[in-house]
């Protein structure tokens, strides 16, 4: 193994202001609640000390807050990318698990079947997501070789791209937790990628 050529740490945005409705937020734009304020505080504080190079996210208010607070420590200013953002979930958005299967009954079923695979009517799958992320990612990571890189991005985004890390199949993408505020840390040498913390936890919920 080569040195390390660039380290990402990989953030997920911190709690959104109706976590407790159950809806499915994906290219809705949410803000995040005084304690995502504080998760990212926390997220901010321990990368206080490290040389970055680029604070990254996606366009959506919840990410770029993150964002904004990370890079405000380091005299930088975040670069939001629309391809970073949430798993588009097409119809979807805004329901319900329960209100999604009265809506379209049986498509919650072939989702489980099909789970990278399966195109959400309106929207797109999991292997849709990771092709856009991942392209994005590469650019990013090319843009700061050898340097130290954050990105504040969502759930499905940073399943994907640990996904990838791992060479794990997209059927495995739920298997993958990745808390509200949770930080991720990713070493890219220059033949492998190696990931020293998964959903680790600044401050507690």
């Amino acid at each position: 193994m080569n040195d390390v050529c660039s380290r990402l740490y990989l953030v997920r945005h911190g709690q959104v202001v109706n976590f407790s409705e159950g809806t499915y937020n994906c290219h809705k734009d949410v803000d995040i609640t005084e304690l995502g304020v504080r998760q990212m505080e926390a997220v901010a504080k321990m990368l206080r000390d490290k040389n970055l190079t680029g604070v990254y996210c996606s366009d959506l208010i919840r990410t770029k807050k993150g964002a904004e607070i990370i890079a405000a420590e380091h005299g930088l200013r975040p670069e939001a990318h629309f391809t970073l953002r949430e798993l588009n979930i097409g119809l979807w958005e805004g329901l319900t698990p329960e209100e999604t299967e009265a809506q379209f009954p049986g498509a919650l079923d072939k989702r489980r079947k099909r789970l990278d695979d399966y195109r959400i009517p309106g929207g797109e799958s999991i292997r849709d997501l990771s092709k856009r992320v991942i392209s994005t990612l590469k650019g990013i990571l090319d843009a700061n070789y050898g340097g130290n890189i954050v990105l504040v991005a969502h759930g499905g985004v940073n399943r994907v791209i640990l996904a990838d890390t791992m060479n794990l199949s997209l059927k495995y993408f739920y298997s993958l937790e990745q808390d509200y505020g949770c930080l991720n840390i990713i070493d890219y040498f220059s033949d492998c990628a190696v990931i020293k913390l998964m959903n680790g936890q600044p401050v507690n919920g």
